[in-house]
């Protein structure tokens, strides 16, 4: 999958989340694309089996689109929290840099770096409601990384 068709699925995944559906129109405005581009960025996402849609209805992620979706949802979040809370990026930076990095990592390399950050942060898959403005999640994963890392350290 490109980068292009990632974007469009995270970009409809999170048109579903906040408003139940999913346009042309919205995906091309979210996006700042033209309807012409996103027709045909539409069209190929439906012939990979990512998205139900019907010229001029609303666009659905299938159940592998919505995988696909909160994979590269949860590779962005995972990586934007490790750079912000263990390496101390700004967070403007942070997600600029998560952004790109999800994109240049394969699936294997994200997986184990995935599970490297979940075993010093507590951030769980996207059930777990972490919130980069968050104090208390920010707290929560200050105070259990220098844990880790104290331990670790002996």
């Amino acid at each position: 999958m490109t980068i292009s068709q990632e974007e469009y699925l995270k970009t409809i995944y999170f048109l579903l989340k906040e408003n139940k559906k999913a346009r042309v129109t919205d995906i091309a405005t979210t996006l700042g694309y033209s309807k012409a581009s996103v027709n045909k960025a539409i069209k190929l996402l439906k012939e990979m089996n990512m998205i139900n849609y019907e010229s001029y209805g609303d666009v659905q992620l299938t159940k592998e689109g919505e995988k696909q979706a909160k994979n590269i949802v949860n590779k962005h979040n995972i990586l934007k929290a490790f750079l912000i809370e263990v390496l101390n990026v700004n967070q403007g930076t942070a997600e600029e840099e998560a952004k790109s990095m999800k994109h240049a990592i394969s699936e294997d390399t994200a997986e184990k770096f995935a599970n490297y950050i979940k075993s010093i942060i507590p951030v769980q898959e996207l059930e777990c409601n972490y919130d980069l403005e968050s104090e208390k999640c920010k707290t929560c994963i200050r105070l259990k990384t220098k844990k880790r890392f104290d331990q670790n350290n002996k």
